[in-house]
């Protein structure tokens, strides 16, 4: 069963967005997870990740300080607060494992930051 993906919307630069992930497998709880996003001709790369049980947790540098990831394990999900939203932000996120599994990609959920 492939992650669901949720949350994403068309919000002004400045606005905030919550991104959800129901993700699967018996697994879950002992992977690292992140969040991927692919801008338009741009390739996938991954933002935000947090380590299982949630000690260690590490941001790509743009969104450093804007945007906080989390998990819960006993629900299998994990979230992606973004605030202060940049046009530059815009793309669509994934869920994944980390490394990612190329089994794994759900249909993301688009973000779209008007400037």
């Amino acid at each position: 069963v492939l992650p669901v993906e949720s949350g994403g919307g068309l919000v002004q630069a400045g606005g905030s967005l919550r991104l959800s992930c129901l993700a699967s497998g018996s697994t879950f709880s002992i992977n690292a997870m992140g969040w991927y996003r692919q801008a338009p001709g741009k390739q996938r790369e991954l933002v935000a990740w947090i380590a299982s049980g949630g000690r260690n947790i590490n941001y790509r540098d743009p969104v450093k300080g804007r945007f906080t990831i989390s998990r819960d394990d006993a629900k299998n999900t994990i979230t992606l607060q973004m605030n202060s939203l940049k046009a530059e932000d815009t793309a669509v996120y994934y869920c994944n494992a980390v490394p990612y599994s190329p089994n794994s990609w759900g249909q993301g959920t688009q973000v779209t930051v008007s400037s």
